[in-house]
Formats: structure tokens, C-alpha cells, sequence
């Protein structure tokens, strides 16, 4: 009769997680005051000059029963570049570089999720830049998924690394006094978009 009730039990937790599973997948926004688009690049071997791009939008799916069901969409603003110099910034945004005036958007669109860890994933996509696409393969690591501190939002956060080369895009100007490696690093926090609600990235 115990082995009974124990397996009965036992069923019910079961039959419950699959439920709950089936139910996970939730809609993200961009909080974009705490989301970071970064990339490193080599400037005539003495630095690694970095740049940030402050504009986008997008949002992304968590599937916590089966992560590889997760997807992310981001478009960002090129104009939006920012190198700590306002001279910079406008050559950036010139027809040597990211030519903001024919191309003002760039593009990411997840198209595959390997699980690698309790934790970590690789995100395959496609990357547009320049109206070129190429596939990428970022390195996410899910740091953490919760209520906000302040407030009653309900938040995850990620950090996300990986590198391309811009000629692949046809971003050839400087070369090689300018690297051709371009090192991504990404930090995001999304806020969960309730039933009937709106996250920041749509106000």
C-alpha cells in the first residue's frame, strides 16, 4: 500500500512538471537601460577599441521546460553607434564603414539553440549587416531569472559573447591597421511581458 501511494505521488509530481513545462514559454522585451551591446576591435595593435550601439529593438522567447524552443530577434539602429568621440562616430557612420544614411538597421534572427549546460546555450542566427547575412554562433550564458528587486517585474538576464570578421561583410575600409576581428559582447535583461501587458521594450 506505502509503494502504492509512494508511486501515486510520484505521478503526480511528474504528470505536474510536465504541465508546468508545457506552460513556460514566455515573452521578453529589451530593458534597455540595462542592456549592453558592446564590440571590441584591434586599433593599430596598441588597443582593443571598443563601441557600443545604444538603439534597438527586439525582444526574445524562454522556453524553461525545453530551452532549445527559445528564440531571440533584435534589430539595431546603426546611427546609434557610439565610440566615446563624436569624430569617430560620424566616420563610423560614413559609407566607409557602417553607412547608416542606405543601411540604417542591422539585424539578428536566432535560428537554432544547442543546450550546453545547466546553464549555457549556443544561439545560431543570422546576422545582417550591410545587407550581407551570415550565420553566428553566440555563447549565452543565462544568469538569472527572477522578481526585480524594486518592483513587481519579472526579469532574465544574459550574457552573450561572439566574434566575426567584417569583411565578411563587406567592411574592408582600414584593413589591417584596423582589425578585421570584431569581438561581441552582449549583456541583456528582459522583462517578461504579462498577459494583456507591455515590457519596456515596447514603450
Amino acid at each position: 500500500m506505502r509503494r502504492i501511494a509512494l508511486f501515486t505521488t510520484m505521478m503526480m509530481f511528474l504528470t505536474g512538471f510536465s504541465g508546468a513545462a508545457q506552460a513556460q514559454i514566455e515573452q521578453y522585451t529589451f530593458d534597455k537601460a540595462h542592456t549592453q551591446i558592446l564590440f571590441f576591435v584591434d586599433h593599430l595593435g596598441f588597443s582593443k577599441s571598443h563601441g557600443e550601439f545604444l538603439n534597438f529593438d527586439g525582444g526574445f522567447t524562454f522556453d524553461r521546460g525545453e530551452p532549445a524552443k527559445s528564440n531571440v530577434e533584435i534589430t539595431i539602429k546603426t546611427a546609434s553607434i557610439d565610440m566615446n568621440d563624436q569624430k569617430w562616430n560620424d566616420h563610423m557612420k560614413n559609407a566607409d564603414f557602417f553607412n547608416v544614411e542606405k543601411f540604417p538597421n542591422m539585424t539578428f534572427k536566432s535560428t537554432g539553440i544547442e543546450v550546453t549546460g545547466e546553464n549555457t546555450a549556443n544561439i545560431t542566427g543570422d546576422l545582417t549587416i550591410l545587407e550581407t547575412t551570415k550565420p553566428v554562433v553566440l555563447a549565452v550564458t543565462h544568469n538569472k531569472s527572477g522578481k526585480h528587486a524594486f518592483g513587481e517585474k519579472f526579469m532574465a538576464g544574459f550574457s552573450a559573447t561572439t566574434n566575426i570578421k567584417r569583411s565578411d561583410f563587406g567592411m574592408t575600409y582600414g584593413l589591417p591597421m584596423v582589425g578585421d576581428d570584431v569581438e561581441i559582447r552582449i549583456q541583456v535583461e528582459g522583462e517578461r511581458v504579462e498577459a494583456g501587458g507591455e515590457g519596456l521594450g515596447n514603450k
